[in-house]
């Protein structure tokens, strides 16, 4: 005989922004149960993911409230300066812009390998009696109708709730078949990320060159067990270049990162397994339908040029919380179409801004030639003789401007 099992919310997706949905969810009592056919074991071993992220100081002020900073000590890599170039640094043709935070202000940043986090997250849930984890599992069905969510699992399993929040990343199955429209386009060029150790201490500091073929970026991470200096690093290539680079020897392929990184911290030795993808831009015009919510990189994908990715998925998860949390303590269904609509107003303007924006940047400094590199480095330059436009920058980068959520704020729902 099936079993059914039900909860205040179904969460579709256990990577990092649906662990962390259920962590927030389960802190202010609302049952969820994680359905995703990945192995938890997998995703947490050592060569499961060689990413590092980001994570904004408004982020971070969450991590707090949650109990996932605690569980991140001794991880985390406080960014303190970003230094911007416009072509190799040191080249003596200007264009360059630093960010620096003034003593007792909070970082830009604080850089997390993704393992950690997903180390961080795990134990979170595993002290979370609320939250239910069906995975590896795979869903055969899923019944949507006005009075709540069913999805089978492949052993006849039910699980039922008034609302189902999809947070299944990019390739989102069940955002697709759900019909939601999506605008989204290739940006023809492959991201080869990793981490690597380095001669010189990165003193806090974030590098972030533009280079006509792509971006290119080092950002600090913590010194190993072995005292060794590290920086994860995201390069950006052209397309038909992605291959080539990614069948690289290790030495062929350190020896062609240094150029890129114009020697700002010496010799360099690969950590971390080499990752790569193509990238590519998405955006839903809505993230919300009958009893359906998205989040994270199933609403929105963007250019990894700013490091916003992972926060803005993030900010998706602080916000639908206060709107569920503050709807179940009102007695409303959670899968109300006003209730989700407060999420849809809060949330929809915010991930439209930040990927237009860092779809503008890619562009801009995607363009070839000298005219597009004075205009670059006029408006570098702009930037860097106004405080007032540095500090806009600056707590954008803190993810601090907007309407945020009391989590992001350090407070609880």
């Amino acid at each position: 005989m099936s079993e059914t099992l039900r909860s205040d919310v179904l969460i579709s997706g256990g990577g990092l922004v649906g662990q962390a949905l259920a962590l927030a969810l389960s802190h202010h009592g609302l049952s969820v149960q994680i359905v995703d056919p990945a192995d938890p074991v997998t995703t947490i071993a050592p060569g499961f993911d060689g990413r590092a992220s980001a994570i904004a100081s408004a982020t971070w002020q969450m991590f707090e409230v949650l109990g996932i900073a605690v569980r991140l000590e001794g991880h985390g890599c406080p960014i303190r300066a970003i230094q911007v170039a416009d072509g190799a640094p040191h080249s003596g043709r200007g264009g360059n812009l630093d960010f620096v935070t003034a003593d007792g202000d909070p970082p830009l940043g604080t850089m997390i390998e993704n393992r950690q986090l997903r180390l961080a997250l795990a134990a979170g849930l595993a002290d979370a009696p609320l939250v239910r984890l069906h995975m590896p599992a795979a869903v055969v069905s899923r019944d949507i109708d006005g009075h709540g969510v069913t999805l089978t699992l492949a052993d006849g399993t039910k699980l039922v709730a008034p609302l189902l929040i999809v947070a299944e990343g990019r390739r989102s199955p069940t955002r697709d078949a759900a019909g939601f429209s999506i605008a989204n386009w290739s940006y023809h060029h492959h991201a080869l990320i990793g981490a690597v150790s380095h001669e010189r201490t990165h003193d806090n500091v974030a590098h972030e060159i533009f280079y006509p073929s792509g971006p290119f970026a080092l950002l600090p991470l913590v010194d190993d067990s072995e005292g060794r200096h590290r920086s994860a690093f995201v390069w950006t290539v052209a397309e038909n270049d992605g291959p080539g680079f990614a069948k690289l020897g290790d030495r062929g392929f350190v020896a062609e990162l240094q150029k890129r990184a114009g020697g700002v911290l010496g010799a360099m030795q690969l950590v971390a397994p080499r990752m790569t993808y193509p990238l590519g831009f998405h955006h839903s015009a809505s993230i919300v339908a009958e009893r359906i919510a998205l989040v994270g990189d199933a609403a929105h994908g963007i250019h990894p040029i700013a490091g916003q990715g992972l926060n803005l998925g993030l900010r998706d998860v602080a916000a639908l919380t206060e709107v569920l949390v503050e709807g179940a303590r009102l007695g409303l269904d959670l899968g109300d179409a006003a209730l989700l609509a407060r999420y849809q107003r809060w949330r929809g303007l915010d991930n439209m801004m930040v990927s237009l924006a860092t779809d503008g940047l890619t562009r801009l400094f995607g363009i070839p030639g000298r005219t597009a590199a004075a205009v670059r480095r006029t408006g570098l330059g702009a930037v860097q003789r106004l405080p007032m436009l540095k500090r806009f920058f600056m707590d954008e980068a803190r993810g601090e401007a907007g309407d945020l959520p009391r989590l992001l704020a350090g407070a609880e729902v």
